[in-house]
């Protein structure tokens, strides 16, 4: 189920256009047309954005007489956090052979350069 719910997750911030939904979402709910408005697209099509990032669990809608207001739900982010924290050891490892062998490097230029 995690596997399936952070694959959803993926998928949905793979969208430019859902990208920029959440951004402006973090700044405080918004209904459709409001989230529509900087995007050249109709509101079925930011519907249909809001439907693949409510299934990845990244937003929630609400009912407000009328109005369907979404809503970010950050801790959903942290499934994402959680697996690429998974691999920081692994960049860090790296970058530490890296600074290793820039100094390696440092030094053969420096003892070159003295003889």
């Amino acid at each position: 189920m995690a596997t399936e719910l952070l694959d959803l997750t993926f998928a949905a911030l793979a969208d430019p256009t859902r990208r920029a939904i959440l951004a402006r979402l973090a700044s405080g709910e918004a209904s459709v047309k409001e989230l529509a408005e900087p995007f050249a697209m109709s509101q079925p099509a930011i519907s249909k954005h809001l439907r693949v990032l409510e299934r990845a669990g990244l937003i929630s809608r609400g009912r407000d007489a009328q109005r369907r207001p979404a809503r970010l739900e950050a801790q959903s982010l942290a499934a994402v956090a959680d697996y690429i924290e998974s691999y920081r050891a692994f960049w860090e490892e790296g970058f530490v052979r890296l600074a290793a062998y820039l100094q390696e490097l440092k030094k053969e230029t420096s003892h070159d350069a003295g003889q």
